[in-house]
């Protein structure tokens, strides 16, 4: 009868323990987003499930790991949201597989993706012509994202009169956590040219969250202030 109530009391307190941290992590953790949430929604589990039912482990030793990893996760998501290489490295990075329509071999061998792999998640998506497609990247989560050719995207009101423009570039991001992404400098947009443009709209670089070229040409900006500026 004493292992019954310990058994209760036991699964009680960890049901409720992981309320509170699910609560406290956000939703993040439940997204599995990338490997690093995955792998850490796992643990947790197996943690939840040795405090609750496994009689033969102490419960106060298994409590404090299990608070230390919660404290560890979130103090690296707090540091990871203002140092993007960091971010890189806990989350990962998106891998390009099509680029102007071409398919990147070595990208997929890498990511050990093979072409049946990828007609697959194209057909999930409902495209069945692989010609339709400019660029598809394989995120951090496992999902393919893509980005039809224009004559193959829907429709929308505002295109209806527009002619097709082929080879559309990507979005250019600029700045990041109000530090320039150097990586993406070019003679047309550099240092200077991202300067001059802080100067027009009267900013300076630490004051800007994110800046980037969308596809249209046009720059946005939006600053910590949550007042976007284009």
């Amino acid at each position: 009868m004493n292992e019954i109530l310990q058994s209760i009391l036991r699964t009680s307190l960890s049901y409720i323990l992981l309320i509170g941290v699910a609560a406290f992590c956000g939703k993040q953790i439940n997204s599995h987003k990338n490997h690093f949430n995955f792998a850490l929604s796992v643990t947790i589990g197996s943690f939840i499930a040795n405090m609750g039912f496994d009689t033969n482990l102490a419960f106060t030793p298994m409590f404090f790991s299990f608070i230390t990893l919660t404290v560890l996760y979130f103090l690296s998501s707090i540091i990871s949201l203002k140092r993007r290489n960091l971010r890189k490295w806990v989350s990962g990075k998106p891998i390009l597989f099509i680029q102007n329509g071409n398919i990147l071999d070595e990208n997929l061998k890498k990511s050990r993706f093979s072409i049946d792999d990828l007609n697959q998640q194209f057909r999930e998506q409902g495209i069945f012509d692989m010609s339709e497609i400019e660029y598809a990247f394989l995120e951090v989560s496992g999902n393919i994202s893509i980005l039809k050719k224009e004559p193959f995207r829907n429709v929308l009101l505002k295109d209806i009169s527009t002619n097709f423009s082929q080879n559309r570039p990507l979005p250019i991001e600029l700045i990041m956590d109000g530090k320039i992404v150097e990586e993406n400098l070019t003679s047309e947009y550099s240092c200077d040219w991202i300067h001059s443009e802080c100067q027009k709209r009267m900013v300076q670089i630490n004051e800007v969250y994110y800046a980037v070229i969308g596809t249209n040409g046009r720059v946005y900006f939006d600053l910590y202030k949550d007042k976007p500026l284009s």
